[in-house]
């Protein structure tokens, strides 16, 4: 790191070892959050109905393209129960079913965005690395 580069804090790893201990459920609720958002699906699928909007289940797996109707059934059930999707049943035949996301999940989206700067700024030095890291390990 550049001298004088800081990091925002994000989260105080050393409140973890202070007097206050943290609270077991918290931390139980922010690994389960974490291991949940950083799935591939998740972060696709927050993406596509960011950009999109509302959109009906086939659409939603169009524009994330490559997930199974059982993935994405799955995923689209865990991102609801967690309070991040929200899906309205329309009641015609055949059924039609929008999915579209709540407040939660748009601020989620939010900092998502973040991620895709950061790799969009760092690309090129990531792909250098990864190129000299295969040539040190010849795998080249």
């Amino acid at each position: 790191m550049k001298p004088g580069v800081s990091i925002p804090k994000i989260y105080d790893w050393d409140d973890r070892k202070g007097p206050k201990p943290v609270d077991p459920a918290l931390d139980g609720l922010v690994r389960d959050i974490i291991g949940k958002v950083a799935d591939k699906w998740t972060m696709l699928i927050l993406e596509a109905l960011s950009d999109h909007g509302t959109l009906r289940f086939s659409e939603v797996g169009r524009k994330v393209g490559d997930i199974s109707q059982k993935m994405l059934t799955k995923t689209l059930r865990q991102m609801e129960e967690d309070g991040l999707v929200q899906r309205v049943v329309h009641p015609v035949i055949p059924p039609h079913v929008d999915y579209s996301l709540t407040e939660m999940g748009g601020t989620l989206g939010a900092a998502f965005c973040d991620v895709w700067l950061w790799a969009e700024a760092h690309h090129a030095r990531i792909e250098a690395s990864r190129k000299a890291f295969a040539e040190r390990n010849g795998a080249a």
